[in-house]
């Protein structure tokens, strides 16, 4: 296994280039339109983390406890589906046909639980609006080359990023991904 590296920040003339770089996703083909939010996911996360961490600190400066109960919540349901998803049978499985409303359960999990303790807004504000953001921007970004070589190689197991690791926790991976790494982990157990 590799060891875990961080993807370099992408300049923003990569990242935001211009309008003929985004397209409306195929919604009718939901299969592409993962592929394409996973490889994005993977080839700008670092960009994705920095907008994440900017608009975190924003909300916190201006909510502290509100931010710090928004956090604790939001980590402890996605604990709690992470380990679900690996020691249950049955939510693993939903996981893996259903990725989209697992992602949903979780996220209206956590906003219940944080509407009884009272911090909406910011939990409004200070997760969903990168989520939004980062959704947004994986969803209408069109890929480029290098973009797809990158993420073959994290895919085949020859780089570890901690998107890739998120998202492997979440069951989400490109499809020709699942199969290589399959296969090469089929290879190294022979």
């Amino acid at each position: 296994m590799a060891k875990l590296e961080l993807v370099p920040l992408r300049s923003w003339d990569d990242f935001f280039p211009g309008s003929e770089r985004f397209a409306k996703p195929d919604f009718a083909d939901m299969t592409r339109w993962n592929n394409r939010v996973v490889s994005n996911l993977l080839y700008y996360q670092t960009n994705y983390l920095v907008l994440a961490i900017a608009v975190f600190f924003i909300v916190g400066f201006l909510n502290p406890l509100g931010m710090f109960t928004a956090m604790v919540v939001v980590s402890a349901v996605f604990l709690g589906s992470v380990w679900a998803g690996e020691n249950r049978a049955v939510i693993k499985n939903f996981k893996r046909q259903n990725p989209t409303v697992f992602v949903i359960a979780v996220m209206v999990a956590s906003y219940m639980l944080i509407s009884l303790l009272g911090s909406v807004m910011t939990f409004m504000t200070a997760i969903t609006l990168p989520l939004t953001l980062i959704v947004a921007h994986a969803s209408f970004r069109l890929r480029n080359m290098k973009n797809k070589l990158e993420n073959k190689m994290e895919g085949a197991g020859l780089k570890r990023s901690p998107m890739g690791i998120f998202l492997e926790a979440l069951g989400q991976q490109e499809e020709s991904l699942q199969k290589i790494q399959t296969f090469l982990e089929g290879k190294v157990k022979e």
